[in-house]
């Protein structure tokens, strides 16, 4: 394991283009890392409600930019891999302080690869953590460290289950990696009136509701990247 730093970011939102970071987490072969920062926005009030951190907390702290767990995080992802439950994100708020990440495994579309029939009913780090019975201790939801520790294990659980299902673990770490650079398809519903009901029959039946869903996706600016993919996909075949 001394190639994957695990990682979580804490931010002042959950915007994709306009939050930033004000926690950092990492967990490597070598230890645990975290650091707090004054990021150049301030942290939104609903943030604050879920990660109790305040912009109080962070008016002396330094800017992540010109912090040394920066410079150590530039060393290490140069030549290893972040794994992130929705990496997309903190890879966004990682760039947005100029940084770069090379390679990136994302636990969040890996477990959905890994349930192709859309079994599990929600795949945020929290349920998963529940739903999978991962023991953790001392992690705290909305806690970069403890979600570090959860997404550890998590990652592990998914390895381990790749690997019983023939893989050697350099194919099963090359498919995460290529499953993790595009957007997922399903194919069935795991939620709303057509709950458990193929996208593909769906699709030919009541083409209007996936349109619909597509719709209402695109106008709320929707980051799910998955869905968006996959309604555009039945819509055109």
């Amino acid at each position: 394991m001394d190639k994957f730093i695990f990682l979580d970011t804490e931010t002042t939102g959950n915007d994709l283009l306009n939050d930033r970071l004000c926690q950092v987490c990492y967990k490597t072969s070598d230890g645990i890392y975290s650091g707090f920062f004054k990021p150049p926005i301030p942290v939104s009030i609903k943030a604050m409600s879920i990660t109790n951190i305040t912009n109080k907390m962070l008016e002396d702290k330094e800017a992540f930019k010109d912090s040394a767990m920066k410079r150590d995080l530039e060393v290490r992802l140069a030549d290893g891999i972040l794994v992130a439950h929705n990496a997309k994100f903190d890879c966004a708020m990682l760039e947005a302080e100029g940084m770069s990440v090379p390679r990136r495994i994302c636990t969040f579309r890996v477990a959905r690869h890994l349930d192709p029939e859309n079994k599990i009913p929600e795949y945020n780090l929290s349920y998963l953590r529940y739903y999978l019975d991962l023991e953790v201790e001392g992690a705290y939801a909305h806690e970069a460290e403890g979600d570090v520790k959860v997404l550890y294990a998590l990652f592990n659980r998914l390895l381990a289950k790749m690997i019983k299902e023939g893989l050697t673990e350099e194919k099963a770490i090359a498919e995460m990696l290529d499953v993790s650079s595009r957007p997922s398809l399903f194919k069935l519903f795991n939620f709303g009136k057509y709950k458990d009901k193929k996208i593909e029959e769906v699709a030919k039946t009541d083409r209007g509701y996936l349109e619909w869903m597509l719709s209402k996706k695109i106008e709320e600016g929707s980051q799910d990247e998955d869905w968006i993919h996959t309604l555009e996909y039945y819509l055109k075949n």
